[in-house]
């Protein structure tokens, strides 16, 4: 009998073990369940820091792309035209003769100073001249199929390009058409921003420069 009974207490108090197992186990799903929401949101937001990361890099070392505002370019880029901007030619080949790039306004030094647009026609060493409304570079009328007209802005003495900087015009040659370095002299590559490779915006617009 005394055997009898401990082995039925034996029983039930396995059972109730069991029983006690399973009311724990109903309870796991909804601890399981906010852990794995939480973890999911963490890996969304690693996911979210390390693209915002990886986006500012490629955007200050790589490439952006930047809005055509104002004529002084045309004809070859119009305005609310957007440019693929190649940043890379500044750390593995300078910009040179017959480039278009962007670089920050002479005018107005600092991070905030505003963007502009305009074509390289001299280089370190060379020799810029402007008369009888044409480009001279090096004593030599420079080949300039870009533009449209002459140049209506009148005589620029001769004057050579020191190193480390670049000459800059806009390919509008009319009258007041574009600030350039006739106006603000040359140009200091740490103020060159990129090189500008591509039309990208609008699509039907969509070419190579």
């Amino acid at each position: 009998m005394t055997t009898s009974r401990s082995s039925d207490i034996t029983r039930l108090g396995w059972s109730g073990i069991r029983k006690g197992e399973r009311t724990m186990t109903e309870a796991s799903p909804k601890q399981a369940g906010s852990k794995g929401i939480g973890r999911e949101i963490w890996e969304w937001f690693k996911i979210m820091v390390i693209a915002m990361i990886v986006v500012t890099l490629v955007h200050h070392f790589l490439f952006h792309v930047s809005a055509v505002k104002g004529g002084s370019m045309h004809p070859t880029l119009h305005e609310g035209e957007w440019l693929f901007i190649n940043k890379t030619v500044r750390y593995l080949k300078p910009p040179g003769r017959g480039d278009i790039v962007v670089l920050r306004s002479p005018d107005e030094s600092g991070l905030g100073s505003p963007y502009l647009v305009k074509r390289i026609v001299a280089v370190a060493g060379d020799e810029v001249h402007v008369r009888r409304g044409k480009l001279f570079i090096n004593g030599r009328e420079a080949e300039e199929s870009y533009t449209d007209s002459l140049i209506q802005d009148g005589r620029f003495e001769p004057l050579t390009v020191a190193q480390g900087f670049v000459f800059v015009m806009g390919d509008n040659r009319r009258r007041y058409a574009s600030n350039d370095s006739r106006s603000f002299g040359s140009v200091p590559l740490e103020l060159v921003v990129g090189k500008a490779e591509r039309v990208i915006w609008p699509i039907r617009q969509w070419r190579s420069l």
